[in-house]
């Protein structure tokens, strides 16, 4: 299991960087996809940014941009008239089979 699944089963949600570029690795690795240095693991930072959402059946679901470039999906709750652009928090976040993410407004 990786850092990524192993924090994310733990309710964190982490990504890693690479101190050497100083450049956020996206999709998470234990390597930089430029230098191939080792990364470092940190929290992401929030807020993020509701880049778009959608509902079906009564539920929300939406896309989230964090840090300018990490962008994620999940479900959106607490949220009667969402708005692109809009600042998003993390309400929760797992790992089971695949990440799962559950937000709300900041």
């Amino acid at each position: 299991m990786s850092v990524f699944e192993a924090e994310l089963k733990n309710g964190r949600f982490v990504i890693s960087e690479c101190p050497r570029c100083q450049k956020v690795i996206w999709p998470p690795s234990e390597f930089c996809t430029h230098c191939f240095g080792n990364t470092v693991w940190r929290t992401v930072n929030e807020p993020g940014t509701l880049v778009e959402y959608s509902s079906k059946d009564g539920k929300m679901f939406c896309m989230v941009e964090f840090e300018n470039s990490i962008r994620v999906m999940g479900s959106l709750h607490d949220n009667k008239s969402p708005a692109v652009g809009q600042k998003i928090k993390i309400s929760s976040c797992g790992f089971d089979k695949y990440p799962q993410f559950a937000f709300s407004p900041a």
